[in-house]
């Protein structure tokens, strides 16, 4: 199952130079939602992994199966996730239920030079069957297995986190500012379609709107 896209807060102008329109939500739903609380994560600006076990081994795959995964990564992956000790470790924890750890891959030459450090994997959503974990369970999961899981860095209204980004707060994760965040509802929810409801606010969208 591949990561959704993940839809920015606003819509954008179709002309011109595509900025967001400010306050017209990108669905009915962030309209209807917007005064609930969310619970904001860091965005990472790297590439797409899943980490899919099922049931019986491991495989390593980026946002869409024909997508490429940089070798240094890729020997990252094997690392954290790859040998017969990390193969119990899977099947320990999960038994042969079917699970994709989703994360992002960054640092070294992902992206450009971008302030991130040596290249890794930081875990920002489990799957297991058709349920995505609670935020608790996701870290719980990342401990177990030793890796970094994407920091929260406020909880709050998503007018709150629009206030929040045009400050251009700075990163946890690399020298400089954050790229942006990932608002989802404090519990999960989903849209009629059976979508999960879940936004991101780039930085880089309020710069001159500040």
């Amino acid at each position: 199952m591949e990561y959704i896209k993940i839809p920015n807060i606003y819509k954008r102008e179709e002309f011109g130079k595509n900025r967001l329109i400010i306050g017209d939500y990108s669905t009915d739903e962030l309209l209807v939602l917007k005064d609930i609380q969310w619970v904001w994560t860091e965005k990472v600006d790297g590439t797409n992994i899943r980490v899919i076990w099922d049931g019986y081994r491991v495989e390593f795959k980026g946002r869409t199966d024909k997508a490429q995964i940089p070798k240094e990564l890729l020997a990252r992956l094997e690392e954290l996730f790859g040998g017969e000790s990390k193969e119990e470790l899977f099947e320990q924890t999960f038994g042969q239920k079917e699970v994709i750890l989703y994360g992002e891959g960054f640092g070294g030459k992902i992206q450009g030079k971008n302030g991130y450090g040596e290249t890794d994997f930081i875990l920002f959503d489990v799957l297991v069957g058709n349920v995505f974990l609670e935020r608790n369970n996701v870290e719980s999961i990342a401990t177990t297995f030793g890796i970094r899981v994407v920091p929260v860095v406020g909880v709050g209204t998503l007018n709150e986190a629009e206030h929040f980004i045009r400050d251009i707060p700075r990163s946890l994760l690399r020298d400089g500012n954050a790229e942006g965040i990932v608002c989802r509802p404090m519990v999960e929810l989903r849209t009629r379609r059976g979508d999960r409801i879940i936004v991101k606010i780039k930085c880089r969208d309020f710069k001159g709107d500040r």
